[in-house]
């Protein structure tokens, strides 16, 4: 790859549709093709790819939002922690209008807390330096593709021997909630596009359960718009070769660009050596999964502010009227949640789903207007 727009080529988006249309006329049946990562649910709807492909292909949205999958209990905590004196609460963007039970932190900021928003970690470090009297509290959230930042920072902390600094570790992993959806019913999958960027790190080899155990394929994609559609005609061809019939789906790579089958191995023993797997954690939409978050392994306890703090740990159900759980499972489309756009709005946000950009709610109301001539049109 030279250019970004070589993933983005009218001509050859049009030779991939088109056959991925003749293929689609050999399938018994339509197929749900779930897509994990919330960023491949913004290039499928920003660029109308499901308008471009026959109605055979039905996208389903996956709990790959980090933002999207956290309840609204963990949202409290971080909002207690910026009520305390002399607390800096550092976040992502993102998560400054994730609402809890109180409102979000960015409403916490307008009622006098100490709320930043910073692009890593170590700008949470920095501050924590700059600031000796205050404590300082990193609400850390993201699935294995942004946990390395969390857990170098750690280690830069130590290294430097700073001690006003902590994480609120929200960080949760890939393989149980997959799980959960492949077992639990809740949505008939028949295939998966699989997380690019968590791929870097964990690498392909994380999704083979779903083919041995489900015998379900996976794409493992980037996030580009002929990335997308690649992906799905390398799903496609495993239904239309037979290989699924005989049991013999597979994992394939179409971003080999930048993900390995084994990922990124220093970045798989840097998690290791500084976190931890919980016995459960709670996710929204799929309620408590063992062995899906991340906490700070013993060793690193002295930066670990649930040890530091006596958090209040409520269990917090989600307003009713939101049915983001729905959505993150693909049991419903977010234009079926009776509140969305409504209601929910990216201005008014009910469900975390539609706060991230990576929301499946978001990434419709902002683009899922796009009429199929106009798709047509923006290809041509």
């Amino acid at each position: 790859m030279k250019y970004v727009d070589e993933f983005r080529d009218p001509q050859a988006a049009r030779a991939l549709i088109a056959s991925i249309h003749a293929q689609t006329d050999k399938l018994e049946r339509p197929l749900k093709i779930m897509e994990i990562c919330g960023g491949h649910t913004h290039t499928i709807y920003r660029y109308g790819l499901e308008n471009l492909l026959p109605d055979a292909i039905d996208f389903v949205h996956g709990p790959g939002c980090p933002v999207c999958v956290i309840p609204m209990g963990r949202v409290d905590d971080a909002l207690w922690l910026a009520a305390q004196p002399d607390v800096i609460v550092t976040t992502f963007g993102d998560m400054m209008r994730v609402p809890g039970t109180t409102g979000s932190l960015l409403d916490a900021r307008a009622r006098g807390a100490d709320v930043r928003f910073v692009y890593s970690p170590l700008d949470s470090l920095k501050i924590a330096e700059d600031n000796p009297d205050k404590q300082v509290v990193f609400f850390a959230v993201g699935f294995e593709t942004t946990a390395p930042s969390t857990a170098v920072t750690l280690k830069t902390a130590r290294e430097r021997g700073v001690k006003n600094f902590s994480v609120f570790s929200n960080h949760v992993t890939i393989e149980p909630p997959l799980r959960a959806i492949a077992d639990g019913g809740k949505t008939l999958v028949d295939a998966f596009i699989g997380p690019g960027h968590v791929a870097t790190i964990v690498g392909t080899q994380a999704f083979e359960f779903l083919p041995a155990a489900h015998n379900l394929p996976v794409a493992v994609c980037g996030f580009e718009p002929l990335d997308i559609l690649q992906g799905v005609a390398m799903l496609l061809e495993q239904y239309i070769s037979g290989d699924v019939a005989a049991g013999n789906a597979r994992v394939e790579n179409q971003y080999s660009r930048v993900v390995r089958e084994a990922g990124n191995p220093a970045a798989t023993a840097l998690l290791n050596e500084v976190f931890s797997l919980r016995d459960t954690f709670e996710w929204r939409g799929l309620g408590w999964l063992e062995h899906s978050g991340l906490k700070l392994a013993d060793t690193y306890a002295e930066f670990d502010a649930e040890k530091t703090f006596t958090l209040p740990s409520n269990r917090v159900e989600d307003p009713k009227a939101c049915e983001c759980g729905s959505v993150l499972t693909g049991y419903i489309k977010p234009w079926q949640c009776k509140v969305f756009g409504t209601a929910c709005t990216p201005d008014t946000p009910i469900g975390t789903c539609m706060v991230s950009p990576e929301g499946a709610c978001a990434a419709y109301y902002n683009f899922g207007r796009i009429e199929k001539e106009l798709a047509v049109a923006i290809v041509d």
